[in-house]
């Protein structure tokens, strides 16, 4: 199930759909991260953070039985909200995507840090429910499926305003959506949001009840917090405890926590709140851990209770093209009933005890620490692990299992557009890797073909290869800003026809990319490039890099 939508689009001959080229084959693709943070050697018992690496943000868990599943944001890239299985915690296998079909959301026109907002994941007798925000294009809403790994229904649509819906259900059988939204006062200043609540009909599958605010600013509204988001509903004994994200999803992120002797109010801070941040830190010295907030948290198999949450791993002083990751700690509780996900000051540890019974998993395919990926394409359906900007509207790709390649078709649509161009990627998980793809020169004059790492429409290099009036060429394309993009470098290549490998390798705030068309070391294109263009920091937005195999057609 986990590669359906790949199977589904690409099996189906769309009416009126144009070829604009001759699909070009990538025979393999691969990528290798080596990171320091993940140089640390773990004992048995242990395992690395972040358990996902690379761009896994806003991350929501839910308990059934023995099994955990996870969940993550993902903006325009489709398909839409991965959701990964573990009974440990700590090792985790992908087995789907919530948003699979191309019909389920409008993706139509929006950038790449729009789209699904923070969805938040839970169960109840026998039914996942997944509720979420299409920003831009419908707003709040809820799918549904009996297996986690699909299918998963078409989505029903809610009118209230705001972000981060969460459906909880309590131990009497009622259910609970919390969310993100204006305040039911005029804002007091900029960021002034408010945590509400309104109970929702399980058999019906609709709100009903009056709407109520639960948390208006944040812990004290006297020092003005600014985006109390990212809510969750939990019970506890006698108490309903509140948890939700306050300060923004930068430097200045926190997890705070609230109680109440009802679901709906009235909830009390804790006097020694936040339960988490690190915006006391210095987040420039080397292995800093920054902008921890947006957890949620869940019983682990070891009885004791267990946080997932988001956080960055910047360098150079504050750079990072992995975007905000999955991190896991144990909640530890106080003597008066108060959850602590870290004490204050302390830093975010790469290396922790796992819970009881879990042990860490060298098999299958890696999501974090250092490693080496590569896809050959030998098979008919394609890795989970590959997406693409917005929802195709034809199959410009398939997979040639005779020859192992994966072909895509050139079209006009380029990655610095707002459409779904042809370009299937990965994200990328280290701030220094290397990257590779073998490709056939396209034949046709106006064609291009090769590696893309891109971060967003704006901020993003192109290497390719293409057929110029002298013959075949090697390029490389930057873009750092809106209207920037340029050709930096060119090269002839010895042969017209016939295979090129392109290779990218990115450390820190630098990047170097070369080619080969034979044995031998790659000859270099450019040795010194810009690599912080791939950074948040740069481009603004929400997402982490992403890196893979493109084609296009110039109009």
């Amino acid at each position: 199930m986990s590669r359906l939508p790949f199977l589904a689009l690409a099996s189906v001959m769309i009416p009126g759909a144009l070829t604009a080229a001759e699909p070009v084959a990538f025979d393999w693709f691969e990528y290798t991260g080596r990171d320091t943070a993940f140089e640390q050697p773990i004992a048995p018992g242990q395992f690395r953070n972040p358990i996902l690496s690379g761009f896994y943000p806003d991350p929501s868990i839910c308990r059934v039985g023995d099994d955990y599943y996870l969940i993550n944001s993902t903006f325009a890239y489709f398909p839409g909200i991965p959701i990964f299985h573990s009974r440990d915690l700590v090792n985790w296998k992908q087995v789907g995507h919530v948003i699979h079909r191309p019909e389920q959301l409008p993706y139509d026109g929006l950038g790449v840090s729009r789209a699904i907002f923070a969805p938040a994941i839970s169960y109840h007798d026998g039914t996942f429910y997944v509720v979420c925000t299409m920003v831009d294009a419908g707003g709040n809403f809820l799918v549904t499926a009996k297996d986690p790994a699909g299918p998963w229904s078409d989505p029903i649509w809610f009118d209230f305003e705001g972000i981060d819906p969460s459906l909880c259900f309590m131990e009497d059988g009622r259910a609970w959506m919390l969310n993100n939204g204006a305040p039911a006062e005029t804002p007091r200043y900029d960021g002034h949001r408010a945590i509400w609540i309104q109970e929702f009909d399980i058999a019906a599958k609709k709100l009903v009840g009056p709407r109520q605010v639960l948390v208006n600013g944040g812990v004290d509204i006297s020092k003005k917090p600014v985006w109390i988001e990212g809510p969750h509903l939990y019970q506890r004994g006698d108490w309903y405890y509140l948890c939700a994200a306050e300060g923004g999803t930068s430097e200045n992120h926190s997890q705070v926590i609230l109680r109440s002797k009802s679901p709906t109010g009235p909830f009390v801070p804790w006097e020694k709140n936040p339960i988490l941040t690190q915006r006391d830190l210095d987040g420039s010295v080397p292995l800093a851990v920054t902008s921890t907030g947006h957890a949620d948290l869940v019983i682990g198999p070891d009885g004791n209770w267990w946080s997932v949450f988001l956080a960055c791993r910047p360098y150079g002083g504050k750079w990072y093209a992995t975007g905000r990751e999955t991190f896991l700690l144990p909640v530890t509780w106080t003597d008066d009933d108060w959850p602590v996900i870290l004490p204050p000051g302390e830093r975010v540890p790469y290396v922790v005890d796992a819970p009881r019974a879990a042990s860490v998993n060298t098999t299958g395919t890696p999501l974090t620490g250092n490693f080496t990926w590569r896809d050959d394409f030998a098979a008919s359906e394609l890795s989970p692990l590959w997406i693409m900007l917005r929802t195709p509207k034809e199959p410009w790709w398939s997979v040639d299992t005779a020859a192992s390649t994966v072909r895509l078709t050139p079209r006009a649509e380029k990655v610095s557009g707002n459409a779904n161009p042809s370009y299937l990627a990965r994200r990328v998980h280290h701030a220094r890797f290397e990257a590779a793809t073998a490709l056939m020169i396209p034949a046709e004059p106006g064609v291009s073909a090769g590696l893309v790492v891109f971060q967003s429409e704006t901020h993003h290099y192109f290497m390719g290869v293409r057929q110029s009036r002298d013959g075949a060429e090697v390029f490389l394309e930057k873009s750092a800003g809106k209207d920037s993009a340029a050709i930096v470098a060119t090269t002839p290549l010895k042969q017209r026809m016939g295979a090129v490998k392109l290779h990218v390798k990115m450390h820190d705030e630098r990047a170097s990319f070369a080619f080969s068309t034979g044995p031998g070391a790659p000859t270099v294109l450019v040795p010194d490039a810009d690599a912080t263009i791939l950074t948040t920091q740069a481009s603004w937005g929400f997402v982490g890099a992403t890196i893979g195999m493109h084609a296009r057609v110039e109009k």
